[in-house]
């Protein structure tokens, strides 16, 4: 197993193999994973930092945006590791690579790491083994971008990983509307109009989603809730990442953020890993098991306690399921 001081020390092999055995699903493998994610948590370089998640639909340009942001990150002196969530294969179930394939990057350059992993099918436009791949990114790197596949309005489940949620929008794609119906437009912490070098295109998206966010602010939400109740108020950014315009200002609005939430980024890591520990016993054992363990609400408390005792979201998992299936077994129902 990969040692935790290595990757702390952006050894990047060792990085690697975390994450080679991150993505392993075997059930002989699960022990090993959260051995190494509770080993990370006592090295505590994840701690500092920020994880930024990019999401929006596809086509907008987030790959090569992810491109520019890390070098313009590595321009500050800042390593930066890079997940980019990709579709699947439906043969082989493995990622397609086309984010990665798109993103022009130096391989011998020691303070960038760029990884792609598979959706296997997940709904939220995450791959099963990002939570984790954060963790052991965070812990070697400055920066960790979270790339998604873009799965369209219902890809929500980065701000579960995310300290800033980034919002992708292309000029004249007509999404605002879908993105305000859908509740995306609850979660971002800045906004991004991207192929800015469509001029004044970019400029009337930039407006209509002010407007929009200025309609969000004006009946409670937005804002406040992505910041952790800072007084943090989402901008809206136009980008070209093409002609790597607006980056910088995209630069230091993601620095900004990241000193709002200063006082609340643990509640809101915490209450991530709650979310990905509570999705896994549900895929595990479904809507009927999470109720026979008292229902969501006493789940969660339970995930909470857990981790207050030092579990891993991993680890809270196979305790929470091993208390469930010997509740089964003493009820006969197994």
């Amino acid at each position: 197993m990969p040692k935790p001081e290595a990757i702390a020390g952006g050894d990047k092999p060792s990085v690697a193999a975390a994450l080679n055995l991150i993505e392993d699903r075997r059930p002989e493998a699960q022990q090993r994973i959260e051995a190494l994610l509770r080993e990370l948590l006592t090295v505590g370089a994840a701690a500092a930092g920020q994880r930024i998640g990019l999401t929006g639909p596809p086509g907008v340009g987030k790959s090569t945006l992810t491109a520019a942001l890390s070098r313009g990150m590595r321009g500050r002196g800042l390593s930066v590791g890079v997940v980019a969530v990709d579709p699947s294969s439906v043969r082989s179930g493995g990622a397609l690579l086309g984010d990665r394939a798109r993103m022009a990057f130096d391989p011998g350059d020691d303070g960038l790491f760029v990884r792609s992993l598979a959706t296997a099918g997940d709904p939220g436009g995450l791959a099963y083994a990002v939570p984790a791949a954060v963790e052991v990114l965070a812990a070697a790197y400055d920066r960790v971008i979270v790339e998604t596949t873009g799965v369209g309005q219902t890809e929500t489940d980065v701000e579960h990983v995310a300290d800033t949620v980034v919002l992708v929008i292309q000029p004249g794609s007509g999404d605002v509307l879908q993105f305000i119906k859908a509740g995306i437009m609850e979660i971002p912490d800045v906004v991004v109009v991207n192929k800015g070098d469509h001029g004044a295109l970019a400029q009337r998206a930039a407006s209509d989603l002010t407007g929009a966010l200025d309609t969000l602010r004006g009946v409670g939400v937005g804002d406040g809730a992505g910041a952790g109740g800072s007084t943090w108020q989402v901008p809206v950014l136009v980008t070209s990442a093409r002609d790597r315009t607006g980056i910088e200002p995209l630069l230091d609005a993601l620095d900004g953020h990241r000193g709002a939430i200063g006082t609340v980024l643990t509640e809101r890591r915490r209450a991530g890993a709650a979310a990905w520990a509570l999705e896994l016993l549900a895929r595990r054992y479904g809507d009927h098991g999470l109720e026979t363990m008292g229902g969501r609400a006493s789940v969660v408390s339970a995930i909470a306690k857990l981790f207050s005792d030092g579990s891993a979201p991993l680890e809270a998992v196979r305790v929470l399921g091993q208390r469930y299936l010997a509740q089964l077994r003493t009820s006969g129902g197994a």
